[in-house]
């Protein structure tokens, strides 16, 4: 809420508050320092209106003894008239997926390659990166070593690449066209590498993506991409959003996720089918809809399911045929169980815990 040169666009933050005419939290981490000037200087920078809706601070992420702070409250609330609700403690191993693709991104580049068997996923990061969640399940497997990619000399001999969703795919595809990433890309896959493109990196696997109406680009463009598969994309004006559960039909396993896309994908030959069905579907969804596209080897695929390596069964299955690629036999340990319900309900534990809910509940008034 402290961004001005943003609020004006805001529909997230305080704007929700007034909405709905409720009382908020501004919430501060404080691990990464300057925790008290933030919570002043947005005060300073609030509208009336939202000053009025501001109930007090709540302190995030403290590593270390809380009763050390109690100076610092008394400060905040002798300048700013507002209390600070609790402070919550540095949780470690909590599982949940990252706030941002920044903070992400930087636990990529840090991580360093397990011992064992494993296999090497090569995500490319690109300039508009969206929905970076879907990679966290495979964080979360002991087998696999995910790191971002931005020049081709990072790129490696990898198992597999993940072209991730993207906010812009026409800016994308100049990008990698621009670091022959591109080039890249195809060299790995005419090499017998599993390329895997979600959303935005779905319609870069195919062989055009078109803007007529202007959606990420100037209206009209037409722009080519890396051909993998025989797909065409046009943004359309309206824009899919729709939760899906269903199977992936060369495993028989289960998937789940959502939608959120302007492309419309199909067969270059038979022209644009809404969500990329060529000749054989790669998904099919409860409700009869169907989605995705894989080259004749199966190693090139892409769909616009987000979401879609939370399913266990599935991600172990693609992590094997990677494995089984390399030579490796399936992996025989205990995979990774991705769930977030224990972890937000340990977190709740903690803020409740830590929290003053008195003060909390006089808000809600209950």
């Amino acid at each position: 809420p402290g961004e001005v040169n943003l609020k004006s666009h805001d529909i997230v933050n305080m704007r929700m508050a007034q909405y709905s005419q409720s009382p908020a939290l501004l919430v501060g981490d404080i691990d990464r320092g300057g925790v008290y000037a933030s919570f002043i200087g947005h005060v300073e920078v609030m509208a009336p209106w939202e000053r009025k809706l501001l109930a007090g601070f709540l302190v995030n992420r403290f590593r270390g003894d809380a009763s050390l702070l109690a100076d610092a409250h008394s400060f905040v609330e002798q300048r700013t008239a507002k209390p600070v609700f609790g402070v919550i403690p540095w949780l470690n191993n909590l599982g949940l997926p990252q706030e941002d693709s920044v903070s992400f991104k930087a636990g990529l580049y840090d991580s360093a390659e397990p011992a064992g068997e494993h296999v090497k996923i090569a995500l490319i990061d690109l300039p508009h990166i969206s929905n970076f969640t879907d990679l966290e399940p495979l964080l979360e497997e002991k087998d696999v070593w995910l790191r971002t990619v931005r020049r081709v000399d990072e790129l490696g001999t990898p198992d597999g690449v993940i072209l991730p969703g993207s906010k812009n795919v026409v800016a994308d595809l100049v990008w990698l066209a621009q670091t022959d990433l591109d080039k890249a890309i195809c060299g790995l896959a005419e090499q017998g590498c599993q390329i895997t493109g979600i959303c935005g990196g779905f319609q870069i696997l195919g062989k055009t993506v078109a803007d007529p109406y202007g959606i990420e680009g100037e209206p009209g463009t037409l722009l080519h991409g890396l051909g993998l598969l025989d797909l065409t994309t046009e943004l359309a004006a309206d824009k899919t959003l729709t939760r899906r559960e269903g199977q992936h039909l060369p495993s028989g396993q289960p998937v789940h996720g959502y939608e959120i896309h302007h492309g419309q994908t199909g067969s270059s030959k038979n022209g644009a089918t809404g969500n990329g069905t060529a000749s054989e579907p790669l998904l099919t969804f409860a409700d009869g809809a169907s989605c995705g596209s894989a080259d004749r080897t199966g190693r090139v695929w892409g769909s616009y399911l987000h979401g879609i390596f939370d399913s266990d069964p599935f991600r172990r299955w693609f992590i094997n045929t990677l494995r089984e690629a390399k030579g490796l036999p399936p992996f025989s340990g205990q995979g990774a169980q991705y769930d977030l319900e224990p972890a937000l309900d340990r977190l709740a534990a903690v803020v409740r815990q830590e929290m003053d809910m008195d003060a909390v509940y006089r808000l809600l008034k209950i």
